[in-house]
């Protein structure tokens, strides 16, 4: 395993988030402060509605929180207009999702070049920076074709090179494997593990999977409210305060 870097990619302070629902107030977790270092990759796990999804839409700036602040760089991220906040996540965070969130209409080079045509960026640059990525990831021979003519796991690797673009400081993944069969899954994330050691990408991943899980440097359960940490194997590596 790499070293993990001692300096801190994201992290949250009181985070606490609260839905209301008719007459009663749901709590999904409260105070919540959470170190994530550069080149740290962790799973966070727990029952399913606990507020797993909504803690990683929360560090990819996707939703805010009812209190608490998420820190980019020293800065608070939701003190940005919607506009900043669209641009910035743009810019440095990829996401993928269990359902992939792919654009029926284009194929795969079109679907991972989007963030990047978002982005103002030359057409030319983008389309060569899409290629060499689905080319890493195994998927040459399936550029032009569209999203129903791919495997569930070429979408996923798909939706994974379309995170990576624009080169992320942090890539978060919702249930990354959950609609794959075991051998694509397992493959997906020897894929995740290979990118964070080759790259130093920074990741967060919720998932039910004990495999993943297993896979990462610090497993943390979202549990009554509160986050707490399972397995770290950073540990002996660094200390950080906040």
């Amino acid at each position: 395993m790499s070293e993990v870097k001692q300096s801190i990619e994201v992290h949250t302070l009181g985070l606490t988030k609260v839905f209301e629902n008719g007459t009663h107030s749901i709590e999904l977790f409260k105070e919540l402060d959470l170190v994530v270092r550069k080149g740290e990759r962790i799973a966070i796990v727990g029952s399913s509605g606990v507020g797993k999804s909504t803690l990683l839409n929360i560090l990819g700036a996707l939703e805010k929180p009812t209190s608490g602040k998420v820190y980019y760089g020293g800065a608070d991220v939701f003190l940005q207009s919607e506009r900043e906040l669209a641009n910035f996540r743009n810019r440095n965070i990829g996401f993928v999702f269990q359902l992939h969130c792919l654009l029926p209409e284009f194929n795969a080079l079109e679907n991972v070049m989007m963030p990047g045509l978002i982005a103002g960026l030359p057409r030319s640059e983008v389309r060569s920076r899409a290629s060499d990525l689905l080319d890493r990831l195994g998927l040459s021979e399936r550029v032009k074709h569209r999203v129903g003519e791919l495997s569930g796991g070429e979408q996923q690797r798909v939706a994974v090179a379309r995170a990576l673009l624009l080169k992320p400081r942090l890539f978060l993944a919702d249930e990354p494997s959950g609609n794959l069969d075991s051998r694509t899954g397992r493959s997906l994330h020897e894929l995740l593990v290979s990118l964070n050691e080759s790259d130093g990408l920074t990741m967060v991943i919720v998932t039910h999977n004990q495999e993943l899980a297993s896979m990462m440097h610090r497993v943390l359960r979202l549990k009554d409210a509160h986050l707490r940490d399972e397995r770290d194997r950073s540990a002996d590596c660094l200390t950080v305060s906040v």
